[in-house]
């Protein structure tokens, strides 16, 4: 019998991902995509799956997941990203937790791996987000990056985790981060801080950054990776900042 549970999934050039991803909510009732016209094999992909496949023009990380999720069909909804996988245990959970009558969502953590290793520590574990919800109940808060779902009603916890292999190459990360830098600067900048604040925060926030990340958050549990991510994640703060003030310059 299907978990009947709407999976919503925005892909872009997912060709790599969405087959791990896909077959993982095969059981689900429904699955939703929204591409962003991927120019790769996604599509084909997700045909094998499911027709309900809509093509939009790129609007932002909010925006795409919103559309997704004004197209589902049932009362539950289940948000995932391409590069994320549900496990047989937390199938089983969420089976269990949408039967909760005085409950309108549930935060999921996330067992996130990093060079192909889980990384246990470093702010990283459990990252709780709320990505299961009652689809008359949650919408996505508008922003930039870090995009969140906000629900009008009461959340609660669940235990099992969603797999998240992110970062497979130092590349891509380094990919990554350079476009996130720019959503975030993006983001900060709508707070209209002063030249003298941005100035404040891009000397000291990295720093702060990868103190809070290797030693309070202790990373150097995770070896040379927790290191790694330290290093890239205050860089991505120092280039959060250099371009807020680059924007407000120009």
């Amino acid at each position: 019998m299907k978990i009947p549970v709407s999976v919503a999934i925005i892909t872009k050039n997912e060709e790599k991902n969405i087959r791990d991803a896909l077959e993982s909510v095969k059981d689900f009732e429904e699955i939703v995509i929204v591409d962003s016209f991927s120019d790769d094999r996604t599509v084909e992909l997700c045909r094998e799956y499911t027709d309900k496949i809509f093509q939009i023009e790129w609007k932002g990380f909010a925006k795409q997941k919103q559309f997704a999720i004004d197209k589902v069909t049932l009362p539950w909804v289940l948000v995932l990203d391409a590069d994320e996988r549900v496990t047989e245990s937390l199938k089983r959970e969420i089976v269990e937790a949408i039967m909760a009558k005085d409950i309108d969502g549930y935060f999921i953590p996330r067992k996130n791996f990093f060079l192909g290793k889980w990384i246990k520590h470093s702010g990283w574990w459990p990252d709780y987000t709320l990505r299961l919800f009652k689809r008359d109940k949650g919408k996505m808060e508008e922003r930039e990056v870090h995009e969140k779902i906000v629900i009008d009603g009461r959340a609660d916890y669940l235990k099992e985790p969603i797999l998240h292999y992110t970062y497979q190459s130092i590349e891509e990360f380094i990919r990554k981060m350079q476009r996130y830098s720019t959503l975030s600067a993006m983001e900060f900048l709508r707070k209209n801080p002063s030249k003298y604040m941005i100035l404040i925060k891009m000397i000291f926030a990295p720093v702060f950054t990868f103190f809070k990340m290797f030693i309070l958050r202790l990373g150097f549990l995770d070896g040379i990776r927790g290191f790694i991510l330290a290093v890239f994640y205050s860089f991505y703060s120092f280039l959060k900042y250099a371009k807020s003030w680059e924007r407000m310059w120009k």
